[in-house]
């Protein structure tokens, strides 16, 4: 897939790329593991899950770092030469193919010897032509890329449970020395997204209605795994403005399914949301895709915010 939103551009991509460096050099320094002798895994991570992952799994044996930085949306990320060459004192990498082309850049220049792609340890599907089941009535807008497949796996804990136990088996390999607390740490988070995906599923069991409306198309997995039926304003991009027939499209489907909320995201703007909601009489809610902890999440990590997600969809979707 291909996922593409506006890219950063002149001084505000100098700017970004400033602070990303700033952030990943604030975190980590510019030592590899060896030349630290500090006996740790040197982890770079491409954005938050993923940071998560080896975070919760590495434990003190890893010291991560991302190359998004909190608040910056993951898809326009740009990285420069020194931040490639960064790549290289890393003794691991954990990216996820496709979703950040700067990155997928970067890994094929680098050596690292340990190069995970997240897309490589589960199962891509395409979201963007037929979301929700309701394709004859989606009027799909420019920004959207149909044919594309949807790199959001995060969202749903089982494949994300996926992801989590290849990139255990990859720092198992790559330091085997301390294998059994990896073991040991993703045994831990394994109970965890068992534990959230028995929320998901009860809790969304009974709702008044399955239909939930987001700005754009990052909840397919969830929506496909927990039988819900996502409608988005603009598929794969949030920011891109609608047709009056999308409008018009969603007033009526609001209606017929009781859809009662446009759900917007923590990391752009509410404004389409805000559009869509006055124009079809519906209110507005965060749905968050987890791309990014800020002080606007509703939560310190992913569970939290994962959790806020489910409360957010049953009030929304109105549970019995």
């Amino acid at each position: 897939m291909n996922v593409r939103r506006r890219l950063i551009s002149g001084s505000a991509a100098v700017a970004a790329t400033a602070l990303g460096l700033g952030a990943l050099t604030a975190c980590s320094g510019s030592a590899s593991a060896d030349a630290r002798n500090d006996g740790r895994l040197d982890v770079v991570a491409s954005f938050y899950p993923l940071q998560y992952l080896a975070e919760e799994i590495g434990g003190s044996h890893v010291s991560v770092t991302t190359l998004t930085r909190p608040g910056q949306e993951p898809h326009e990320l740009e990285i420069s030469a020194r931040e490639t060459a960064r790549l290289q004192e890393a003794d691991a990498v954990l990216y996820l193919k496709n979703l950040q082309p700067a990155v997928d850049d970067a890994v094929a220049q680098s050596d690292v010897k340990t190069k995970v792609d997240a897309a490589s340890l589960t199962t891509l599907e395409k979201h963007g032509n037929e979301v929700g089941g309701h394709a004859a009535a989606h009027d799909h807008g420019e920004g959207e890329d149909t044919g594309a497949a949807d790199p959001h796996v995060w969202l749903d804990p089982v494949r994300f449970g996926q992801v989590a136990e290849g990139v255990s088996a990859a720092l198992k390999k790559a330091d085997p020395k301390h294998a059994a607390d990896y073991e040991k740490n993703t045994a831990a988070l394994r109970t965890k997204f068992t534990a959230l995906d028995k929320d998901f599923r009860d809790g969304l069991a009974n709702t008044r209605t399955k239909t939930f409306i987001t700005t754009h198309a990052a909840f397919g997995y969830l929506a496909e795994r927990y039988g819900l039926t996502e409608e988005a304003v603009n598929g794969l991009d949030p920011e891109s403005e609608p047709s009056a027939n999308r409008v018009k499209a969603l007033e009526n489907l609001a209606k017929a399914d009781g859809v009662t909320t446009v759900f917007y995201e923590t990391l752009v703007s509410n404004e389409t949301a805000g559009t869509i909601a006055r124009d079809v009489g519906l209110r507005t809610d965060v749905l968050d895709p987890v791309e990014g902890i800020t002080d606007k999440s509703r939560g310190s990590d992913y569970m939290q915010v994962m959790r806020s997600n489910l409360k957010a969809l049953q009030t929304a979707l109105g549970t019995k």
